[in-house]
């Protein structure tokens, strides 16, 4: 197991983790002990770790020795964060390969309960929209090529690992072709929206639910409101008319398993 404490180009994946977008490099970074355990429990194969040297014989120990064949990159401190722009909180970090994209049509006919995600662009959001996807018995999440990406470093700390526990896969033409294909595999399409024809969530019974979620601003597109089956809202009080996304698909998640229980 080789520890490099020296600068050197292995350490360009981790370069400015702040700006960077790894996806196109076929990478991406896990932050953290139980994201990168969760990642490898999801059969990901790890590329290399990076950390603060006291963690290497310390609290990462174990997993240095599960991963002995990996390079291990321990600078000092301050090279750390230089390079990665980014203050190692959690103290270490890993780099992985990312996984093959899933067909949609593939997981949307392994799957009961589907969440899917139109142009949700904020990692937080992402990451715990997963979470509470895992919690309250979704089986898959879809998402839109316009949404934010579900394996970028903070949506992968926010799920606290969910996102290596479900099944997503991206979507192209939401309202033309997405909508159909559930349909073609029994689902029920509906749209959280506040608009004037919706029901509340507590009266959406189906068997095979799609909850569908939209932009944290503007919500759904006029597209894919007028191509789901149902339109629904979460009824509030005192003058709030709408919920973080993250917050609303929990709650769209718990009364539709409850209902189907």
């Amino acid at each position: 197991m080789p520890v490099i404490e020296d600068v050197c180009d292995g350490l360009k994946v981790y370069r400015d983790l702040t700006r960077r977008e790894l996806s196109g490099e076929g990478l991406f970074i896990c932050e953290s002990l139980p994201a990168i355990e969760a990642a490898l429990a999801g059969g990901l194969e790890p590329v290399s770790l990076l950390m603060e040297k006291r963690h290497v014989g310390g609290k990462a120990a174990k997993l240095v020795a599960r991963l002995n064949r990996l390079p291990v990159y321990a600078p000092p401190d301050e090279v750390i964060a230089r390079i990665t722009g980014v203050e190692l909180s959690r103290g270490v970090l890993a780099a992985f390969k990312r996984p093959p994209e899933r067909d949609a049509e593939d997981v949307i006919a392994a799957s009961k309960r589907i969440c899917v995600l139109e142009n949700v662009c904020d990692d937080t959001n992402m990451g715990a929209i997963f979470r509470n996807a895992a919690a309250l018995g979704i089986d898959a999440v879809l998402l839109t090529r316009a949404s934010c990406d579900p394996l970028s470093r903070r949506s992968i700390r926010v799920s606290m690992g969910a996102v290596f526990r479900l099944p997503f896969a991206l979507i192209g033409d939401l309202p033309q072709y997405g909508i159909s294909l559930l349909r073609r595999h029994g689902f029920t399409a509906c749209a959280l929206a506040l608009v004037k024809d919706s029901v509340s969530i507590e009266a959406f019974h189906a068997p095979k639910p799609a909850y569908i979620l939209g932009n944290e601003g503007e919500g759904l597109t006029r597209e894919t409101l007028e191509a789901c089956d149902v339109r629904a809202i979460i009824p509030m009080e005192r003058g709030v008319d709408s919920l973080n996304v993250a917050t609303a698909a929990a709650i769209a998640f718990y009364i539709g398993k409850n209902t189907q229980n």
